[in-house]
Formats: structure tokens, C-alpha cells, sequence
């Protein structure tokens, strides 16, 4: 007659006595485990019919394999020493290997529970919603190889550390496809955002505004969703960024200034106002607008104590002074006001001068070469040196700024077309506008 044993006893209580029912139950516990104990050989356990039979008969000499417990252990929730003890009549579970000849009365075991108050499985459901597929070493790699960018983004340019963007990119989303606590998660989403931000504003400076406009909406999106309002400002500006660029001028006023209006105080509006404000208000001809949107960008820099010089132009960080006077310097550009543009450029020529961005260099010439010749005695052969200046600078990493800017010149340049220094740099820019970036450049332009 088969022996009545905890195992046996808890297998009639769930209906779980035929080989079919109860072999579908162990699988879906070894599969469990498996993932809780990261132990992948678990969830290829199985049971054959032979084995049911003799763990429900209770025909056991020994315990089954070690792996095999555990499974039993987490699905029951008791001790294996336990589920193959015999109960007593009243209950108890005795140790048949320890039972003494004169049986004795034993305590009755703790009330069965149902399967999801299994001590062990609330246990195990615990582990499973604050395990994490990103430690904390994976999220500072993250944030390193992002820092890393932006610091080196005006020696080595789009071309070079986009691969890099988008392998960051790709880490972020693969994890966060997985499972995290919501500290993780957040962090993740931050990393997240702040990649495809970067990845937008690549997409500008190489000329796909397309591209740049689906990153900078994921950026802005993933940002909002967490509550991260610096890297959702950010995310704006380079929204507005690429509108101008692709010469949707309303478009990008209006983004930056809604963007502003969420939060006009902020640091991150310093950027808002001048790069994406005073650009766009000066190409429409606003003048009272642009003095106004440039006075505010300057406020704000007292009150938040921004550096002096020019900071990265993809950095995170708040705008410093000189690149704030830079961005008017090409609103007061689009207005004709050439006074104010020359006056501007001379405040800020040592901090660009003395600056690691090339392209900076390249586009505070371009202006002022641009202004020597809106201005009543235009200085052609000045301008035109600027001009040269400006596209060997940006060397061999053309990006979508530069060439437009250039171009404009070389356009503007030629109502005095046989005048030697006007040949001379229309030679010049020719033979740079035929490097592949410049190119696609131009394809995308036209």
C-alpha cells in the first residue's frame, strides 16, 4: 500500500495526481527558478512517468538529485526532507528514517496555503521585481561613453563618434528591454534620451534634418517621461536647432520658445533663447524680438554664473557667455545690423581665438566676413581672407553650419565676381565643397 507522505498529501490538495498534471507544474517551477537563480540548467528538468509514480507512491530509498529538489522545494514550498516524510493520522509529518519503533504524537504542520502564498515563491517574486540586467558599473560605462563624446566632439566631429552614439543608443534600449528596479530604469531612460539627443544634433551638423527630428523627438519623449526637464530642455534646443538649419525659421522659434515657457528661468534656456530664439527672430526680421531674446539669454547667465568662455556646442551643459554672444552675432547678422555684429565678434575674438573649436572659429569669420561686406565700404579683400580662413579650419570635417554659411558668402560675394579675391575664394570653396560630407551636404540643401 503506498505510504502517505507530505509530497503526496499536498498533490491530492491541488489535484495534481496524474503524471500529465503534475509534470506541467514542475516544468513551469523549473523554468522559474531557473531565471530567479540565473542557473539555466534547471528549466531543461523534467519528470518521467516511472519517477511521478515513485515520489506520489512514496517509494523512495533516497532522496531525488539535488536539482530536482530545489524544483520540488520552490514549487511546494516546503523542505524536501519534509515532502517525503510519511503523516501521521492526525496530520504530523514524521521522518521515516528517524521514526522510532513507539510512535509518538506529533505537531500538526503549519496550515496549507494556496499556491501564491507559498513563503518561498513570495520570496522569489521579490528577487524577480528588484533584479536587474544593469548594475551600476554598466550604468557609469554608459555615462562615461557619453561624457566622452561631447568632450571630444569638436576635435573629432560627427563622422568619427557617431558609431559610438548609436552603440550607446543600442545598449540602452537592449537593456531596458529586460528587467530593472525603478532607480535602474530611470538612469536608463536618462542614458537613453541623452544618446538619441546626441545622435540628433550629429544628424544636424552632417545635414539629414529628417533624422535629426525623429532622435530629438525620442530624446525629448524618453526625457519627459521621467521628469528629467535639463536633458528635456536640451533636447528642445536641438530640435530648434535642426528647424532653423533646415530653414523652417517660424518652426523653430516656436519650439524653442514653448520650451522656454516650461521653464524660463532654467539654465537650459539661456541655449533656448539664443541659439533657438534670436536665430530665427532675426531671419524674420524681428529686431525688438532679438534684442530682447539675447538680453534675457544674457540675464540668465549672471544668475546661473556660466562659464566665460565657449563651451562645448553639444554639450549638456548651460551655455557659457561667448558662445551666447556668438549666436548674436549671427541674429544681429540676419537683422544687417554690422555694427553690432563687428562690435560683438571683437568682444568675444580672444575667448574663440584661444577656444579647441574649430568650427566655432570657422563661423564667427564667416559672420564678420559677411558683415564687411553689408557694411556702407564693404572690405572685399578682408572678407574674402576671412572666408579662406574659415573653410581651412573646418578642414576635413565639414559640417552642415560651415557650409552654409560659406556658401551664403560666396553667393553674397558675387556682385564684385572679377574682383581677384572673390575668384580666389570661390576657387577655394569649391574644391572643399567637393569632399563627400560637403556633397551630401549639398544634396540635402537642394
Amino acid at each position: 500500500m503506498p505510504r502517505t507522505t507530505l509530497l503526496r498529501q499536498l498533490l491530492q490538495q491541488r489535484h495534481l495526481t496524474t503524471h500529465e498534471a503534475f509534470a506541467a507544474q514542475f516544468e513551469r517551477a523549473a523554468t522559474r527558478l531557473a531565471e530567479i537563480d540565473r542557473d539555466h540548467r534547471l528549466a531543461s528538468l523534467q519528470v518521467s512517468p516511472r519517477q511521478f509514480d515513485r515520489w506520489y507512491g512514496g517509494e523512495l530509498l533516497t532522496l531525488p538529485r539535488p536539482d530536482a529538489c530545489r524544483v520540488l522545494e520552490h514549487m511546494l514550498g516546503r523542505a524536501v526532507s519534509e515532502l517525503f516524510s510519511t503523516v501521521s493520522d492526525g496530520g504530523g509529518v514524521h521522518d521515516r528514517a528517524q521514526e522510532p519503533a513507539t510512535r509518538r504524537k506529533v505537531s500538526s504542520p503549519p496550515p496549507l496555503r494556496d499556491d501564491d502564498e507559498n513563503p518561498l515563491g513570495i520570496v522569489a517574486q521579490t528577487r524577480q521585481l528588484t533584479a536587474s540586467n544593469a548594475d551600476d558599473a554598466t550604468l557609469a560605462f554608459l555615462d562615461a561613453s557619453l561624457e566622452g563624446i561631447t568632450s571630444r566632439y569638436e576635435q573629432d566631429g560627427p563622422y568619427t563618434l557617431r558609431p559610438q552614439a548609436r552603440q550607446a543608443r543600442q545598449l540602452a534600449h537592449t537593456l531596458l528591454d529586460g528587467r530593472q528596479p525603478p532607480r535602474t530604469r530611470r538612469e536608463l531612460f536618462r542614458l537613453a534620451a541623452r544618446a538619441a539627443g546626441l545622435l540628433g544634433y550629429m544628424a544636424v551638423n552632417m545635414g539629414d534634418f529628417t533624422l535629426s527630428e525623429a532622435y530629438c523627438t525620442e530624446a525629448r519623449d524618453l526625457s519627459r517621461e521621467i521628469g528629467d526637464l535639463d536633458t528635456e530642455l536640451w533636447a528642445c534646443g536641438t530640435f530648434s536647432f535642426g528647424l532653423y538649419y533646415a530653414g523652417r525659421y517660424d518652426e523653430a522659434d516656436a519650439c524653442a520658445a514653448a520650451a522656454v515657457e516650461r521653464a524660463p528661468r532654467h539654465a537650459q534656456s539661456i541655449r533656448l533663447l539664443a541659439n533657438g530664439r534670436a536665430r530665427a527672430l532675426g531671419k524674420a526680421g524681428d529686431r525688438r524680438a532679438v534684442e530682447q531674446a539675447i538680453a534675457q539669454a544674457l540675464d540668465l547667465s549672471d544668475i546661473h554664473e556660466v562659464p566665460v568662455g565657449l563651451t562645448s556646442c553639444i554639450s549638456f551643459k548651460p551655455y557659457g557667455r561667448a558662445r551666447t554672444l556668438a549666436n548674436a552675432v549671427t541674429s544681429h547678422l540676419a537683422l544687417r545690423n554690422t555694427a553690432q555684429v563687428l562690435r560683438d565678434a571683437e568682444r568675444i575674438d580672444d575667448l574663440v581665438e584661444h577656444s579647441t573649436s574649430s568650427w566655432s572659429r570657422s563661423l564667427v569669420r564667416l559672420d564678420v566676413a559677411t558683415a564687411l561686406l553689408q557694411q556702407g565700404t564693404p572690405d572685399i579683400d578682408h572678407a574674402m581672407a576671412l572666408g579662406r580662413e574659415a573653410l581651412r579650419l573646418s578642414g576635413g570635417t565639414p559640417i552642415s553650419s560651415v557650409y552654409q554659411r560659406s556658401r551664403d558668402l560666396r553667393k553674397q560675394a558675387g556682385l564684385w565676381r572679377d574682383h581677384p579675391a572673390v575668384r580666389d575664394y570661390g576657387d577655394e570653396f569649391r574644391t572643399w565643397s567637393l569632399q563627400p560630407a560637403a556633397l551630401a551636404m549639398a544634396s540635402s540643401a537642394s
